[in-house]
C-alpha cells in the first residue's frame, strides 16, 4: 500500500539488491538488525527466483579503507544471498545504481517495468537508486522491513530509515517482505 491508501496489486519483475555486501551485513560493522535483514533478502530473492523475475545484484566499489572496498572480504556479497548463474551482479561507484551503469539498459532489455528494491543503506544507495528508477519512468515498490541503515548521532537506524522512505514521496510503494508478489520478467 502506498501513502495515499490505494492498493497496487500488480507484481514486480524485477528485484534489485542493493549492496547487500559483508563490510556492511557482518561482524561488529554490520547495520542494527543486519540477521533480520539477511534473512529478508534471501526470502525475496527466492521468491523473485521463483517466479522468473530478474534478479540484479548492485555491488558498491567503496574508497580504499572503507568496509566494501573492491577485493576485500566486506566487499563481497553476503554469503547468503550468493547470484546463482544467469543472474547480475552490476558493480558501481556512486549511490545510484543507475549512474554509470548499464542497469537501465539491462531492465528496459528484459522487459521489466517494474522492480522491487531492498538493500543498504536506507538513505544512501537505496534511496538514490529509487530515485534513478524513478526518473526513468519505472514503477518502484520498496520493501520497507528489507531495507536497513546506521544509526545517525543520537538518531536511531530504524527512525533514519523511515525518513528516508518517507522522503521519496508517494510514486514509491511500500510493501513489507512478505506482500511482495513477483511475476516472470517480460523477456
Amino acid at each position: 500500500m502506498n501513502r495515499t491508501g490505494i492498493t497496487n496489486q500488480s507484481a514486480a519483475t524485477a528485484l534489485l539488491i542493493v549492496d547487500a555486501q559483508q563490510g556492511l551485513l557482518c561482524g561488529q560493522s554490520a547495520v542494527p538488525q543486519a540477521t533480520a535483514i539477511v534473512d529478508r533478502l534471501a526470502y525475496l530473492i527466492d521468491a523473485a527466483r521463483a517466479a522468473g523475475a530478474l534478479v540484479v545484484y548492485l555491488q558498491n566499489d567503496g574508497a580504499p579503507g572503507s568496509a566494501d572496498e573492491p577485493g576485500t572480504p566486506g566487499w563481497s556479497i553476503h554469503p547468503r544471498l550468493q547470484p546463482k548463474r544467469g543472474e547480475i551482479v552490476q558493480r558501481k561507484g556512486t549511490d545510484d545504481g543507475f549512474v554509470d551503469t548499464p542497469l537501465e539498459a539491462i531492465l528496459r532489455e528484459h522487459g521489466a517495468q517494474r522492480v522491487a528494491v531492498a538493500g543498504l543503506l536506507s538513505e544512501m544507495c537505496v534511496s538514490a537508486t529509487v530515485r534513478g528508477a524513478l526518473a526513468r519512468r519505472l514503477q518502484v515498490v520498496l520493501v520497507s522491513d528489507a531495507h536497513a541503515t546506521y544509526p545517525v548521532d543520537d538518531i536511531p537506524a530504524a527512525v533514519v530509515s523511515r525518513v528516508a522512505e518517507h522522503a521519496l514521496g508517494d510514486e514509491v510503494e511500500l510493501r513489507e517482505t512478505a506482500d511482495v508478489v513477483f511475476e516472470r520478467v517480460g523477456k
